[in-house]
């Protein structure tokens, strides 16, 4: 979608307050002292006063379904593979993402749907072409309140910035508050998103991502079909409320939708569970007190279980490309006084699938990643907790 007024540099009053105020761990990018010599001036970010209408439905074509499940176009153009652990996570060798053929960039979207989290090191592509291989994952998405670089033309790209002026404030929000799944509260939340870095610290500054398959796999079936029969409310309006307090122009009224607690990726079939801290409030149809409990339980299990995640240290031109629909993520605020700069590309997806919405859709049952990877392993696929471990001695030695 295209804006429907001129972009216009924030007031200088805007500007001075927000500079002026402790940057929060998840504050509004700073605007920055870098100087006229920094090499990145023109993605540097700007919050321009411009009016866009509500989002509207749109079809997304799942790239994923359109792949060769092998893969071999991309991985066989890869001279190196590495899988950061069993359950999330991939680094790939040796690939030119300016260069990729449909049939990998469609190879490249099947994998990140398995994976979660794929990354790149050494991409010289620029953001015009970012932006283009993210259009092939589905329509842009335009934020209503997050900062767009100063080069005009580019209002649909995301800027992560800090410029290390001011040290982040852990007073605001604790590290688990931080888990996300970008703007989910929109009806159609986001797919392959990618990120690029173009100028990080020298440590420190790494991102995290959990998997949402994972996280459905390790609960029992009874809580697993509890997930499955209810849905949840994410919303958009305290990231509004604080774009507001920070003196920014809001682009688009906040919005709350209800999504499944149980999402189902088109492009693999396995189930997901779909929460996160930074915006799903509350549980539909329960009393609070449940919905409190079982929110904080699964905000809990994402952030602490280090079997589900993956970490990332960036270099300069890394990009890493991770499946919204299924994966929550956190970036560590631990590199002050260094600064971070990144751009964002971010490609809606489909509105999510409940698991008796996917299965209407297409005639087949939603399936659980790890139990399917056992079965082709020939593995037993049932109940890995047996009444009588319970009763016996943990016997942990480390």
């Amino acid at each position: 979608m295209a804006p429907i007024a001129t972009t216009e540099k924030p007031a200088d009053d805007k500007v001075t307050s927000l500079k002026a105020a402790i940057n929060p761990f998840y504050s509004p990018s700073e605007v920055g002292k870098d100087g006229d010599d920094y090499k990145w001036a023109k993605y540097k970010p700007v919050f321009p006063k411009i009016d866009w209408e509500p989002l509207k439905d749109v079809e997304v074509t799942e790239r994923g379904l359109l792949a060769d499940p092998s893969k071999k176009n991309l991985l066989g153009a890869a001279s190196k593979v590495i899988h950061y652990n069993p359950t999330i996570g991939t680094e790939l060798h040796g690939i030119d993402l300016r260069h990729l053929t449909d049939a990998q960039k469609d190879e490249l979207a099947l994998l990140v749907a398995e994976r979660g989290a794929v990354f790149f090191r050494d991409q010289e592509l620029d953001i015009h072409e970012q932006l283009k291989l993210a259009e092939h994952f589905g329509p842009l998405h335009y934020h209503a309140t997050t900062p767009v670089p100063a080069e005009p033309g580019l209002e649909a790209v995301h800027v992560v910035y800090t410029s290390g002026e001011k040290r982040p404030d852990p007073s605001v929000f604790a590290q688990v508050e931080l888990w996300h799944s970008d703007v989910s509260y929109e009806v159609q939340p986001p797919s392959i998103t990618s990120l690029k870095l173009y100028h990080g610290p020298p440590y420190g500054g790494d991102t995290l991502w959990s998997s949402g398959y994972a996280l459905y796999s390790s609960f029992s079936p009874e809580f697993q079909k509890y997930l499955e029969s209810h849905s949840a409310v994410h919303s958009g309006v305290s990231a509004t409320d604080g774009a507001i307090a920070s003196g920014i122009h809001v682009r688009r009224p906040a919005v709350e939708s209800v999504h499944p607690l149980v999402r189902v990726n088109p492009a693999t079939g396995w189930k997901s569970v779909y929460v996160n801290f930074g915006f799903t409030r509350r549980i539909v149809g329960v009393p609070k007190a449940e919905s409190d409990a079982i929110l904080n339980f699964l905000f809990r299990q994402i952030n602490e279980n280090p079997e589900f995640t993956c970490r990332l240290h960036w270099e300069p031109n890394t990009v890493a490309f991770w499946d919204n629909r299924v994966t929550m993520h956190s970036a560590t605020h631990d590199y002050w006084p260094h600064g971070r700069h990144a751009l964002r590309a971010t490609p809606r997806g489909e509105k999510p699938l409940s698991v008796a919405e996917y299965e209407a859709k297409y005639g087949k049952a939603a399936g659980d990643r790890q139990l399917e990877i056992w079965k082709e392993k020939g593995l037993d696929a049932g109940p890995s907790i047996k009444v009588e471990n319970s009763f016996k001695t943990r016997g942990y030695n480390d």
